[in-house]
């Protein structure tokens, strides 16, 4: 049977189906480097303070039986509070060449607080959502237009990386520590050679789920790599370290 002359088979780069096969994963990635990086220059985004920290903390939980809310869950209000004041301080800079933007992974607890902050200071934010089965997509206080899902980790980790200025650390679980330890790493080894503050909110969490000084008592690293952080106990403390910082660092 002859083929229609007036149909056209499908363009390449729109074959779904080869766009989705093993053969097209280049394509794929470069699409996950690509399409952030235009974006981020159309909107600006040059400077982000990262938030990391448990998609299991909670705004509103029940009381427990104790009286109390669950431990985790005191780190959201904090969260939130530490965005919103970042937030307004870069609002507030005379520079107009720095805007220092909240961004997070775009999902529930700590992640979506940090969002929250942002959004009641007016401000934008940047939410890096990866696709997982137990997460519904990016939380309703990432602004629209910097709203981002991705499909690799390890992209998803750049453009949280290369863009990052400062860094807050809240308490969390293998993601956290997979993203904090990556972080760190990049920088003790100098392949990310930008000096970036990063404060671990939360003194009782961070001092005792890692032993810092043990791990320079085995000689695992050094006393100086130590400098990298900085454990702090309440927003006060985080907000002036972070923003002090970064306004030596960048002759704000």
């Amino acid at each position: 049977m002859k083929r229609d002359q007036s149909t056209h088979p499908p363009k390449a780069y729109r074959n779904l189906d080869f766009l989705a096969s093993r053969e097209a994963r280049t394509i794929r990635l470069l699409a996950e480097y690509l399409e952030p990086e235009e974006r981020f220059e159309r909107y600006h985004v040059e400077d982000t303070v990262v938030f990391f920290g448990s998609a299991r903390a909670e705004k509103k939980r029940p009381m427990t039986k104790e009286g109390g809310k669950n431990r985790l869950d005191a780190y959201y209000d904090d969260a939130e509070e530490l965005a919103y004041r970042i937030t307004e301080w870069s609002k507030g800079l005379s520079s107009s060449k720095r805007r220092f933007i909240v961004c997070s992974g775009g999902g529930p607890g700590i992640m979506q607080a940090a969002n929250e902050g942002a959004s009641r200071a007016a401000g934008v934010s940047v939410g890096l959502g990866i696709s997982l089965p137990f997460e519904q997509g990016v939380n309703e206080f990432v602004s629209r237009e910097l709203a981002f899902e991705f499909h690799y980790f390890f992209m998803r980790k750049f453009w949280f990386v290369y863009l990052a200025k400062a860094l807050a650390i809240f308490p969390g679980g293998f993601g956290t520590f997979d993203e904090l330890f990556e972080v760190l790493t990049l920088m003790q080894t100098g392949k990310s050679s930008r000096p970036r503050p990063i404060v671990l909110y939360g003194a009782e969490f961070w001092e005792n789920v890692v032993d810092w000084d043990l791990l320079v008592e085995w000689g695992t690293i050094s006393k100086e790599d130590l400098d990298l952080i900085r454990i702090c106990g309440s927003v006060d403390e985080a907000f002036d370290h972070l923003t002090s910082r970064l306004t030596a660092l960048h002759d704000l």
